[in-house]
């Protein structure tokens, strides 16, 4: 395989079965043998792998889309800012956009437990069509007892604040969220990075937190609270599998990546020292090795 940049980015829309139009990215020939499909996490977009995506194969179909109420993609409808629904948008997707092939999924926070929605929501379509999947800081259980790294009565008081906040936000009707660039990176450098963050990569966090639409996101903050499925990992015990986490992750602590690679027995296990939530631009390099050997394999 050939690890040079794509030279080419399709932009296009895809419309779900309840009329939500996605913003789509591709990269990479039509008629590939192997697709790969990037999963963003919550309050992020499509440009959560800027970094990845050059060290990534070229002769491999890239797809980078905008989960529903992120990025450029249309706001989740009232009661559809649920896991569930965006499962059941990435199954459509595929079948529009990747309908033939292998296929490697990955997924960073949300998008993660994304493609754990779909194991269990279309299973016989991760049974037939799914060479590998990468689970980037994610969850699949206990997003209800996070602490944001505070001990004790700190921790606890912060989960609060973050589940009003997000109660707030799904009752809010601006377009836009009400917090300044500034209070955006400086929350974004403390919750979501490990040491040493590159400001470029703050700057893009904070930025594509300001573009997720503000009612969708306190939807989904409640979704990822009720997210439990440890069940429909089994969908993926035969699957080749990559579980990475970050040493200081704060969202997504690395008992939670552990738990994952428990129920993934053959699942590789890569903890990152040092790295907190936002792997694909801290450890860009070593997600994307990551991703090439999944891919690599699904082709061979």
């Amino acid at each position: 395989m050939t690890l040079a940049a794509p030279r080419e980015t399709r932009q296009g829309r895809f419309v779900t079965g309840d009329g939500t139009s996605l913003h789509v990215e591709q990269t990479g020939p039509a008629d590939a043998a192997a697709t790969l499909v990037l999963v963003h996490g919550w309050t992020q977009d499509h440009r959560t792998w800027d970094r990845v995506l050059p060290g990534l194969p070229r002769d491999v179909r890239v797809v980078r889309y905008d989960l529903r109420g992120h990025g450029l993609s249309d706001p989740a409808r009232p009661g559809t800012a649920t896991i569930d629904h965006l499962a059941d948008d990435l199954a459509e997707l595929l079948a529009d956009r990747a309908p033939g092939g292998r296929l490697v999924l990955a997924g960073h926070s949300m998008g993660g437990m994304t493609i754990m929605a779909l194991a269990d929501r279309h299973p016989g379509l991760v049974a037939d069509r799914v060479a590998g999947v990468g689970f980037v800081a994610t969850s699949c259980c206990d997003m209800d007892r996070i602490t944001l790294g505070l001990p004790g009565a700190a921790g606890s008081g912060a989960a609060r604040i973050e589940r009003r906040l997000a109660r707030l936000l799904a009752e809010y009707r601006g377009e836009a969220l009400p917090l300044r660039p500034a209070a955006a990176r400086a929350g974004a450098r403390w919750l979501v990075f490990g040491r040493r963050p590159r400001r470029q990569d703050v700057a893009s966090v904070a930025d594509q937190l300001l573009r997720a639409h503000p009612a969708s996101v306190g939807g989904f903050q409640k979704a990822i609270s009720l997210h439990d499925r440890r069940v429909a990992l089994a969908a993926l015990r035969t699957t080749r599998a990559v579980v990475l986490a970050g040493e200081a992750d704060r969202l997504c602590p690395v008992r939670h990546a552990e738990t994952i690679a428990e129920e993934l027995p053959s699942a590789r296990f890569v903890l990152y020292p040092g790295a907190g939530h936002m792997l694909p631009q801290e450890r860009a390099a070593e997600v994307a090795a990551q991703l090439r050997e999944l891919t690599g394999a699904a082709v061979r």
